[in-house]
Order: structure tokens, then C-alpha cells, then sequence
């Protein structure tokens, strides 16, 4: 009766993970393409609670579910596949990290221009850039992460 629940909540929060990132780099990029601080800061200040109050609950949700998966299944963490979702998770943390604090920042610097009606200064330009590469590799491991699940491959040994 466990392993159902485990198995849902766990492709829950996996579908969280994915369907927030994907969001948030949407809506963040469509307001950055407008160039209008007020715009940015009104999205990146909601971007910054939906990562807090998603994606936060859900890289914590992850692990936890995963590992009680495994032991319900009888899988050593030592598994292949495992090993390998448990890396690209933690690369794509690796991502997400300065990822977060760049958020609350460009938000912090839209809002300091659009309140003296300047455009959006060059540390947001640059910090944006940043933010918007980091998302490359975090959605390709997350992406990669949904494939190991499904298919459990044998990767070695």
C-alpha cells in the first residue's frame, strides 16, 4: 500500500521540479524581452516565491521519496541508474543554487530602477544571462532524470 503513495508523490514533485522550472523561465524571459523594470520586478518578485514555495518543497520531497523507494523496492543505492539520478540531481542543484540568488537579485535591481524610472542596469543584463545559461544544464539533467526513472537502464557494471 506504500509504494503507490511513494510512487506519487514522488512523480509529483519530479513533475513540480520540471513544470515550475519551465515556467519560471518562461514567464522571466518574456518579461525581460518587454525591457520594463516594473514588469520584471512584479514577475521576478513572483518567481522568487514560486521557486521558494515549489521548487524548495519539492528538491526536498525528492530525495526523501526516492530513497524510500529504493528501500521499498529493494534497490541499492548503489544502482546504476541511481547513482547516475542522484549525480545529474545534484548538478542540476548545483544549477539551481546560484540560480535562486540571482532571482532575488535581478528582482532587487528591477525594483530599484523602475523606482527611479531607469531602465534596467547592466548588472541585471549580465546577471540575467547568467541565470538564463544556468537553466540550460539544470533542464537538461532534470529532463535526463525523468528518462532514468522510467527506464531504470542498466548504465554499467
Amino acid at each position: 500500500m506504500i509504494y503507490p503513495l511513494l510512487l506519487w508523490a514522488h512523480i509529483l514533485g519530479a513533475s513540480v521540479l520540471l513544470g515550475t522550472g519551465a515556467g519560471i523561465a518562461f514567464f522571466m524571459l518574456m518579461a525581460h524581452r518587454t525591457g520594463n523594470a516594473a514588469l520584471v520586478a512584479h514577475v521576478a518578485g513572483t518567481v522568487v516565491i514560486a521557486d521558494f514555495l515549489f521548487t524548495t518543497t519539492a528538491v526536498i520531497v525528492q530525495p526523501i521519496t526516492g530513497g524510500l523507494l529504493a528501500m521499498t523496492q529493494g534497490w541499492s543505492m548503489t544502482t546504476p541508474w541511481i547513482v547516475a539520478a542522484l549525480g545529474l540531481y545534484v548538478l542540476t542543484g548545483l544549477c539551481w543554487l546560484p540560480v535562486v540568488w540571482i532571482q532575488a537579485r535581478l528582482r532587487d535591481l528591477a525594483r530599484e530602477a523602475a523606482g527611479r524610472g531607469d531602465p534596467l542596469p547592466a548588472e541585471y543584463v549580465r546577471l540575467f544571462r547568467i541565470w538564463f545559461a544556468l537553466g540550460f544544464p539544470a533542464f537538461a539533467c532534470v529532463l535526463a532524470i525523468f528518462w532514468l526513472m522510467i527506464d531504470k537502464p542498466a548504465l554499467w557494471g
